[in-house]
């Protein structure tokens, strides 16, 4: 599970008298009671003079010297963040400083909570860890299948994509077998498989004796594969497409190794889900979904594939949205939603013995997010999920209806039909992650 702490130095100015130096001391005891849990505070060293290796440069106070030490804050080459009230917050009297700072270039975090302080620092961790991540994804022939005519289409199969990730992060993109994996399923002792599935204690309704074998034993050997790598951060499968080669799927894998690993999943080996939902997740700690959005603009063409007759009536349908995947609402975390139960398949291209989640994030405020194909942008729609609609007996069984402001600009500017849903109003500590990572920040709303 990634714990690690952004290492954060501490800077002082030579020019400070001695009640300034006694409130600076101070203001350093408040900034690691509040902010500890996610920095890693070094001794503080004198402005100008140099650093040692960090990840960010914080300012406990500012002074009027500090306009004249420019050209050595622009050398330090690092983020700054000022937080200069005993609240944890930047002071008011420090925004002609912080202004000055940025027009001369320089990355100046100005967090007004301590919450969007934290965002800032996990941020700036996540940004140092990716440079070593390990994502191991499981898939053979991506481009073909049990879906062939939908998956040869998308970004994320193509060698460009896993070599843009890995050259904007510094991560590794690690590709397994899902046949292989899935045949050393079948040597791996049933009763193991069963003690671990059973130890996951999760809700499940209808599921064989055979099914929860089955995905024990999937389990056990993705397992080895985990433990041969070594510090996984992310995993994912082509589990729909190429479904043939499984007699199950991984949706309750997933949800075991977050809960008790912190490794975060993708569905349908989509890279660029996952590397969005880890830099995400990391920074925000807000539960989120994946899942698929069919904007009620699309029409037919996207209630055609869901195999429902209409979507459900409202006031202004073209600020809505179904957030749907592999039957119901999308996958989650078990500790994220407010509802979870694992079911037997909804969809007609996996095995008899799989199942899927059927799972509710909490109703409210939400945003919808994932990082563009290019890698320098991210894109994110506030909005809500207003409730949750059901289509029996087709693959809606239980939709997410979201609501946003701006459905004809979604439309135009909607940078896949993969998207996270992370609850709360996460506008801006997304914004203090875009600033990390220097990406554009698309804001429709």
């Amino acid at each position: 599970m990634n714990t690690a702490k952004a290492k954060v130095q501490p800077l002082q100015f030579r020019e400070t008298n001695e009640r300034e130096r006694g409130e600076y001391a101070q203001q350093m005891d408040q900034l690691r009671l509040l902010y500890g849990d996610v920095a890693e505070f070094l001794e503080p060293v004198t402005a100008g003079e140099t650093i040692p290796d960090c990840d960010a440069i914080v300012f406990p106070q500012l002074i009027g010297a500090a306009y004249h030490y420019m050209e050595h804050f622009a050398a330090y080459a690092k983020p700054m963040l000022v937080i200069t009230s005993q609240f944890g917050t930047v002071d008011m009297w420090d925004w002609e400083l912080i202004t000055y700072m940025r027009s001369h270039g320089l990355t100046v975090f100005s967090p007004y909570n301590v919450e969007l302080g934290k965002v800032a620092m996990r941020a700036i961790a996540v940004k140092e860890h990716m440079k070593g991540a390990k994502f191991l994804m499981f898939q053979d022939d991506p481009g073909e299948g049990m879906q062939a005519y939908i998956f040869k289409r998308f970004y994320w199969w193509e060698e460009e994509c896993t070599r843009q990730i890995e050259e904007a992060f510094g991560a590794k993109v690690l590709y397994r077998s899902w046949k292989a994996v899935n045949a050393r399923a079948k040597e791996m002792d049933e009763k193991k498989a069963l003690e671990a599935f059973d130890s996951w204690n999760v809700p499940c309704e209808g599921l064989s004796k055979k099914s929860r074998i089955l995905t024990g034993q999937l389990y056990l050997a993705i397992h080895e594969v985990i433990d041969e790598l070594g510090g996984v951060d992310g995993i994912g499968a082509n589990c729909l497409n190429e479904s043939m080669y499984s007699e199950t799927t991984p949706c309750l894998i997933w949800n075991a190794l977050f809960e008790k690993e912190g490794i975060v999943w993708c569905c349908e080996g989509d890279t660029l889900s996952m590397v969005s939902t880890y830099v995400l997740y990391e920074s925000l700690k807000a539960p989120v979904m994946m899942t698929n959005i069919y904007p009620f603009l699309v029409g037919k063409a996207a209630i055609y594939h869901e195999k429902i007759d209409d979507f459900p009536p409202v006031d202004d349908p073209a600020n809505y949205a179904l957030g749907v995947h592999c039957g119901y609402a999308g996958f989650a975390p078990k500790c994220f939603c407010e509802r979870w139960r694992a079911l037997p398949k909804v969809l007609a291209i996996v095995n008899e013995n799989a199942h899927v989640i059927d799972c509710e994030l909490p109703c409210g405020d939400m945003v919808l997010a994932k990082i563009n194909p290019t890698f320098d942008r991210i894109t994110v729609i506030p909005g809500k999920i207003e409730r949750y609609v059901q289509f029996p007996d087709t693959d809606s069984r239980n939709a997410a209806l979201l609501h946003y402001a701006k459905g004809e600009e979604v439309m135009e500017e909607l940078p896949s039909h993969h998207q996270l849903i992370i609850t709360g109003r996460q506008r801006a500590p997304i914004m203090q992650v875009a600033k990390v990572f220097g990406w554009e920040l698309n804001i429709i709303e």
